[in-house]
């Protein structure tokens, strides 16, 4: 069987990388599989490009044009919506040729244009993988506090001056409207939360969702050797504080929820707890940090997979304290590694944590909470009642790549044999 996985990226982004780890696992059970991607930066054997970068230029940035003419102007907020009206011609890309299925992934951005996928669909069976709100909303990734979403769009909060009845957000989701019935087009959502958002969507709501999670090495996060704490800048293990891990590609991005965790950390030193802080991923703005109570430290964008893997190993807390996430990858490493995850119950995370027994959720966004959720863990794992293997198998049951290989391979039965 030849699988073609389509993404924009290859490593850059949480969902390339898990596509990346969903082709690997799907060609370790024994699927011909190869990942089409339009900006390549890895050197795996089974990552092919899409075009040349030049040719992805071009649907790029008219996508990025249209976008602009659509918002008033405004280049605060060029890149967080997308309307898949331009693309790169992957239909005759010789991979997406030969598949036997299409699995589409996260390809925004000038690589598949809403046109192409139905014209693909036409030809094959085509599995859409939803990383985020995008497929069921019509321009954004994550509505926020809007829910035109349940009714037909329009009047996007993306759009500032320009939003109307029938603005640009109407108009894709409209697009997407006519698109969606064909019988060759499967929907695949990475969480129970994200099955729930399509429900109150009308693009979606007729449809069967399909909730597979993304693929993760979980041996790989509790398989040495590590960099040591020197190595990576963290303090020394004399210091007796527990660290708390938060990473994310950019910390600061509102979605995150930073100040809110600054206030829990915040709320941990004021009742005399003994925890150090580590965060790792980019911010913008640097004085983010500054009303961080305690000592802390922050290590920049880490991209090794070494250094990643270490940073888990020496934490024993992983903290997220997002708005909102569909199935939060740092949760999922960090408990692989033995770690105690704690985060806001807003998204995927209960695919993820049991509350109590692998995990605290807390209600957002009540950083309080948040807080305790550290002190309940650390209680717990000092008087036995959670231990890093038992953190370990619980994501390993859930999360490990032959399992969500053979969930892939089953459906591929179902849809080849419909």
């Amino acid at each position: 069987m030849k699988v073609a996985l389509l993404s924009t990226n290859d490593i850059t982004g949480g969902a390339a990388i898990v596509t990346l780890r969903l082709t690997r696992a799907l060609r370790q059970a024994g699927v011909d599989a190869v990942m089409v991607a339009a900006r390549t930066a890895s050197d795996s054997p089974y990552v092919i490009r899409a075009a040349g970068s030049l040719r992805h230029k071009a649907p790029f940035l008219a996508e990025r044009l249209q976008i602009f003419l659509n918002n008033g102007l405004n280049r605060r907020d060029l890149f967080k919506v997308d309307t898949a009206s331009f693309g790169l011609p992957l239909w005759r890309h010789r991979a997406v040729r030969q598949a036997d299925i299409v699995i589409v992934s996260w390809v925004n951005q000038g690589m598949l244009s809403l046109d192409t996928l139905l014209r693909i669909a036409r030809q094959k069976p085509v599995i859409i993988v939803m990383h985020d709100m995008w497929w069921l909303t019509g321009i954004c990734h994550h509505s926020g506090d809007c829910t035109a979403y349940r009714s037909s769009c329009g009047h996007c909060p993306m759009l500032g001056d320009n939003a109307s009845t029938f603005d640009l957000s109407r108009r894709i989701w409209q697009k997407k409207k006519e698109i969606y019935p064909n019988p060759n087009i499967h929907f695949v959502a990475v969480s129970s939360w994200l099955a729930e958002k399509c429900a109150e969507s009308p693009l979606l709501a007729d449809r069967e969702i399909h909730v597979i999670p993304n693929a993760f090495p979980v041996e790989e996060f509790n398989r040495g050797p590590f960099l040591s704490r020197s190595e990576l800048g963290l303090p020394q293990e004399e210091d007796n504080r527990d660290i708390i891990l938060m990473g994310a590609a950019r910390l600061d991005d509102p979605i995150k929820g930073l100040p809110l965790a600054v206030k829990a950390l915040n709320e941990l030193e004021e009742q005399g707890n003994n925890y150090h802080p580590v965060f790792f991923g980019a911010l913008k703005d640097q004085s983010a940090l500054d009303d961080l109570a305690m000592p802390f430290t922050w290590l920049g964008p880490v991209s090794d997979p070494q250094a990643v893997r270490s940073l888990y190993h020496h934490a024993r807390f992983v903290m997220s304290s997002s708005l909102y996430e569909t199935l939060p990858t740092t949760l999922i490493e960090g408990q692989a590694s033995g770690c105690w995850p704690v985060s806001f119950d807003r998204g995927g995370q209960r695919d993820i944590i049991t509350q109590g027994e692998t995990g605290w959720l807390a209600p957002y966004p009540d950083f309080r909470e948040l807080a305790r959720g550290v002190m309940e863990g650390e209680m717990r794992m000092h008087f036995g009642k959670v231990t890093p293997a038992r953190l370990r198998e619980s994501v390993a049951a859930k999360f490990s790549e032959h399992s969500v290989a053979q969930r892939y391979r089953d459906l591929f039965k179902v849809i080849l044999n419909e």
